[in-house]
């Protein structure tokens, strides 16, 4: 790369090494370990190829928990300030403001001074015919363009159509990059439409059976009259990774020494509009509450940031009644961070209902051998059995689901590289303990931390408490205060 670049924030050595190998290609799979730094890569390739003139034009795509924060946070810290840029993050409603904008990015003037336009769309947009006509308008008008998929297994599914409009919509990308931390989360089938994103035939076949062919082995079966192929084992998988290597670059926290010992990652998630508005009633309610002085004990006013947040958890347990169950993204939003991680993780939760509710779901796609939940209710003499089997390598146990107060004292669960909080209280001492129980003595590698947290809601109120308790603590020992839940 040449050294006139200058960037904003400055790499580590496997950034910077990615870069190196990746920024002057037409299409490449960055394929980093969530928490590695894969979008400052991304971000620093759009630099490097706007100011040597390649592109002008960046179309980018990511999952709705993750979409906003390459706008508010990412792009931000990341492009230098001399690029000036235009930026539109994609909305379903077409309001006559959001139109005009759209046409700005589409249609500039040939004389205006160079300005990087960047368009950030959600990829669940890409399966309406408004986001798909409207992503490929953008792409044809603005030749000179990069296209971005970040969290690539997005599109793994060859048949949907969220898959077929990005690949059609590729067609008119000059430069193109997929970003995942697993891009083979089921199957190495999962690989062949993320690589048809980037080329027509990045692996050697043009047709996805050609493909399976090759890397699967199939039998054919029947059921109830039906015949049908099914794959029941893999092969040449060496040879599939030496094609891979050619186009992307794979890297793990463990191979990152220059990394950080303990990594924080904020994943957004959107509230349903059945959330949203029971959200609005029980905050009216609890205003209510606090201007009637004498309504506005502090057991009311907690009772109610309690109540707000069951709500954006998907559930709201009123007084002495049944729980009500409010639809909901964050058990979607958690999949799909369990996707993308490695190994062994441990999930924290701050209410029963969702301890119960989190291990189902995960009971139904990774097995019921596959989790343990550890709070309340769980039976003294179960306790150290689950920890045991949970720090076993060879065990099948890779979910451990718990309760802070009471899984996140004292515990040993170095087993875990990685660490979600599917909810958070206000109790600074609970979530460093529990955050220590993956982060102390046997702990061999770098641990990422992710919190899961509904915009402009109690979530981000509790971790911008917890983070005002860091702050006021380091002051009062003289410590700088660290760069926590940032």
């Amino acid at each position: 790369m040449e050294q006139e670049y200058l960037p904003k924030t400055a790499p580590y050595k496997h950034q910077q090494a990615a870069l190196n190998a990746s920024w002057k290609k037409e299409f490449y799979a960055l394929f980093l370990e969530m928490g590695t730094g894969k979008t400052k890569i991304a971000i620093d390739t759009m630099a490097l190829l706007f100011e040597k003139k390649n592109i002008d034009t960046v179309l980018i795509c990511a999952p709705k928990g993750v979409y906003d924060n390459w706008v508010k946070s990412e792009i931000p810290t990341h492009l230098p300030d001399r690029i000036e840029t235009f930026i539109v993050r994609w909305q379903p409603n077409l309001t006559e403001g959001y139109k005009k904008s759209l046409r700005q990015l589409c249609y500039r003037k040939a004389r205006e001074p160079r300005v990087l336009h960047i368009l950030v769309m959600n990829i669940e947009a890409l399966s309406t015919s408004k986001g798909h006509s409207s992503a490929m308008e953008y792409m044809k008008k603005n030749p000179d363009n990069l296209m971005i998929i970040d969290e690539s297994t997005t599109i793994k599914n060859r048949q949907a159509k969220r898959t077929k409009n990005v690949v059609k919509i590729a067609q008119f990308a000059k430069y193109k990059r997929i970003l995942t931390g697993s891009p083979v989360t089921k199957s190495p089938m999962d690989l062949f439409s993320q690589c048809e994103f980037l080329t027509k035939s990045p692996l050697g076949f043009s047709s996805f059976y050609a493909f399976r062919g090759r890397y699967a082995v199939v039998r054919q079966r029947s059921h109830a009259g039906r015949n049908f192929q099914e794959i029941v084992g893999y092969r040449r998988l060496d040879e599939l990774n030496k094609k891979l290597d050619s186009f992307s670059t794979r890297t793990l926290k463990k191979d990152c020494l220059d990394l950080p010992e303990k990594t924080y990652v904020k994943r957004e998630v959107t509230l349903t509009d059945e959330q949203a508005k029971l959200y609005m009633q029980m905050k009216k309610l609890a205003l209510a509450q606090l201007e009637n002085g004498e309504m506005a004990t502090t057991q009311s006013v907690l009772t109610q940031l309690m109540r707000l947040q069951q709500i954006t958890c998907g559930f709201l347990q009123p007084d002495e009644e049944p729980i009500q169950e409010v639809k909901s993204n964050r058990l979607n939003e958690l999949l799909s961070v369990v996707e993308e991680a490695q190994g062994k993780i441990i999930i924290w939760a701050t209410w029963t209902y969702d301890i119960r509710k989190i291990a189902e779901v995960l009971s139904e796609q990774y097995g019921e051998e596959s989790v343990a939940t550890y709070y309340g209710e769980t039976p003294q003499d179960q306790r150290q059995e689950i920890v045991k089997q949970f720090q076993d390598p060879e065990s099948n146990l890779r979910f451990f689901v718990g309760q802070p107060r009471t899984g996140g004292f004292g515990l040993t669960l170095t087993a875990a590289k990685t660490v979600i909080y599917y909810s958070n209280s206000y109790d600074l001492e609970t979530r460093l303990q529990s955050e220590d129980r993956a982060h102390r003595i046997g702990q061999e590698e770098n641990v990422l931390y992710v919190d899961l947290v509904a915009v402009r809601t109690v979530d981000e109120k509790i971790l911008q408490a917890l983070r005002d308790k860091i702050e006021i603590s380091s002051q009062v020992l003289g410590e700088k205060a660290r760069d926590w839940l940032l």
